[in-house]
């Protein structure tokens, strides 16, 4: 319904009403996207989705919460019978991209590099297969040397394993947690090599660019 100006009427918002947008929702719903289509502020929104999410918990639907997105999911639980009717085995993950998604989810965002220094292997191959099954997603580029993409996860990873964010994530394998430590401080350190590397040649100045023909820069043998 429209008033006489032609706008959309306020409907207002429950935690009723939100879950049956939710449910009918093809896709993950922006706060705002709710906001507007109900007539109502953001706070009422966050409200209700606090009250939704405080409703579900303990039952086979969940509410996953991305940031600004929300979307209804099932429940981690129930994956195995969800699993056996929706055929999901067909597309069960091999131990490599399983051990490439664990690095990416916890180690986000992260360099297929990042993710190769952890493995010890090459990991393009396996990368490109999580990009394809949506699994994971690219977050942009890196501002190291060469800007290679870097990668993390989106709701199909949280729908995927039924999860309602990252915070839901279960511990690392301690030996797992040492080597992701150790590859960020590697990334840390060579961070800090090219930030010096940087800072020299701007110290240095055109000079330093030259063929060695400026004064004071010896290109052969001095005379006698």
């Amino acid at each position: 319904m429209t008033d006489l100006d032609g706008a959309a009427e306020p409907l207002g918002l429950t935690e009723a009403t939100l879950e049956a947008l939710l449910f009918v929702a093809e896709r993950p719903l922006d706060r705002r996207e709710i906001a507007t289509l109900a007539g109502v502020d953001r706070a009422t929104v966050d409200a209700r989705i606090g009250d939704l999410e405080v409703s579900l918990a303990g039952r086979g639907i969940r509410l996953v919460v991305s940031g600004e997105r929300v979307e209804l999911a099932t429940a981690h639980e129930a994956g195995r019978l969800v699993g056996r009717y929706v055929g999901a085995g067909a597309t069960r993950l091999s131990p490599a991209a399983l051990e490439t998604l664990a690095i990416v989810a916890y180690r986000q965002p992260v360099t297929r590099g990042g993710v190769e220094r952890i493995r010890g292997v090459d990991s393009d191959y396996t990368i490109r297969a999580l990009l394809h099954r949506r699994l994971i997603v690219e977050l942009g580029r890196s501002d190291s040397p060469g800007r290679p993409f870097l990668y993390g996860t989106d709701f199909e990873f949280l729908e995927r394993f039924g999860i309602a964010s990252l915070d839901e994530l279960p511990p690392l394998d301690a030996d797992v947690a040492a080597r992701l430590v150790e590859e960020a401080a590697e990334r840390a350190a060579n961070d800090d090599i090219d930030a010096e590397a940087d800072d020299r040649r701007h110290d240095a100045g055109p000079a330093a660019e030259t063929d060695g023909s400026s004064p004071g820069v010896a290109v052969g043998p001095g005379p006698g």
